[in-house]
């Protein structure tokens, strides 16, 4: 009965003690993961991506015979307005100059003489795998880049990655309504911009072939 009356009347732990036993607790596991995401060179994060992502398709794959990049004229049209011809000639230069070569369809350049514009700018989209929008004020002034737009956004409305919106020198409030599901580019350093467009028609052609390759095993 002793016994029994010592531990009916024991004094519970306050609540303080239990925070900071808990906070103790707590406090020792992100070091004791720290010190094993030190030990083995990446965090967890990293680990997680390798081990979810695939192997990533090489250029020589992409540029293979058999490949899927293959089964368009193009890899990109570059849609813009005539007042930033000199832009997109720079973009086009750097774009064709990498090793990859992408090709890619500039109205000005590649159009048929003679050919009606819609029917030029609907087998330009159709014909090629992204679409990169280079919206300025120009841009949003000219029916034919709207018309432009639209017709990618029929295309392939849900594609990641195929139609690649680029701003420049336009507020983000006049990012068109059409585009608002879409991330975009916005082009502050030039460089820095066409190197993120390479990279945004390189993974779609990445993703191509590797879907392509995955059907037909």
């Amino acid at each position: 009965a002793g016994w029994f009356r010592r531990l009916l009347h024991k004094p519970k732990p306050s609540s303080a003690e239990s925070s900071l036993d808990a906070g103790r607790s707590a406090s020792s596991s992100p070091s004791s993961s720290s010190s094993s995401a030190k030990s083995s060179g990446s965090s967890p994060g990293t680990s997680l991506a390798r081990s979810v992502c695939p192997a990533p398709v090489l250029a020589s794959d992409i540029n293979a015979s058999g490949s899927a990049r293959w089964a368009k004229s193009y890899d990109v049209c570059i849609c813009h307005s005539d007042v930033d011809l000199e832009l997109v000639e720079e973009l086009v230069s750097y774009l064709e100059g990498q090793p990859e070569s992408f090709r890619c369809f500039l109205q000005l350049r590649d159009a048929a003489a003679g050919s009606a514009v819609v029917t030029e700018l609907c087998d330009a989209v159709q014909n090629s795998h992204c679409w990169v929008m280079l919206i300025t004020p120009g841009f949003l002034r000219d029916p034919w880049c709207k018309y432009q737009m639209h017709q990618a956004l029929a295309e392939a409305p849900m594609a990641n990655g195929r139609t690649i919106p680029v701003l420049k020198d336009v507020d983000r409030k006049d990012y068109p309504k059409e585009l608002r599901n879409l991330y975009y580019i916005y082009m502050a350093l030039k460089e820095k911009s066409f190197r993120q467009i390479r990279d945004t028609i390189m993974r779609y052609l990445q993703e191509l072939c590797r879907s392509s390759a995955s059907s037909t095993e």
